[in-house]
């Protein structure tokens, strides 16, 4: 039986935002601008007599699936949370993915490495960080990678809040620079 929850988000949205980005994982002015970006994409034009879903309940599915994991991201848990089958469910990730994924150069923007944004940004991370990370862009932080089992020495120092095993990391990629690249191994 599929009930679907669908109808909520635009409650929540203007209501209740924490819920609508509980499920989503972004706030509602986020999935506005993903959608008005992704919403004229030829993906979902359709001369088909079955006419696909709204783009927005598309993207919903999407993002709710994209945003959770374990038992919560299967496509059946997904089409009975959205109301839909199983194949609505793999057709709407793979369309609004291929819309975003064209859209790649306007979602993303990385400034200049002579940009007064990009020196900014280099001064802050020296400030913020050890001075080696200066020149370094997409960093994460506390990302957490689950263990196998129980590490045996300090095992339980491993234990994190989500009553796992696991790894904290810290990565930091750092942008060269042209004369910098020029000193890479061939």
């Amino acid at each position: 039986m599929r009930a679907s929850q669908l109808c909520l988000l635009e409650h929540f949205a203007d209501h209740r935002p924490h819920l609508f980005r509980k499920r989503l994982r972004v706030d509602p002015p986020i999935f506005d601008c993903i959608l008005d970006q992704i919403s004229g994409h030829a993906i979902f034009q359709s001369n088909s007599e079955n006419r696909q879903l709204a783009v927005a309940v598309q993207l919903a599915i999407f993002l709710f699936r994209a945003g959770h994991y374990g038992n919560a991201v299967s496509p059946e848990d997904v089409a009975q949370w959205a109301g839909v089958s199983i194949g609505s469910v793999v057709n709407c990730m793979n369309r609004v993915m291929v819309a975003i994924l064209d859209e790649h150069d306007r979602f993303i923007n990385i400034p200049s490495e002579d940009s007064q944004e990009m020196e900014r940004v280099q001064v802050f991370t020296e400030s913020r960080t050890c001075s080696a990370w200066r020149n370094g862009v997409f960093a994460a932080d506390g990302s957490s990678i689950p263990l196998f089992e129980k590490p045996h020495i300090f095992g339980e120092t491993f234990y994190d809040r989500k009553s796992r095993y696991s790894l904290n990391c810290q990565v930091c990629t750092q942008m060269l620079s042209a004369n910098s690249r020029r000193n890479l191994p061939r």
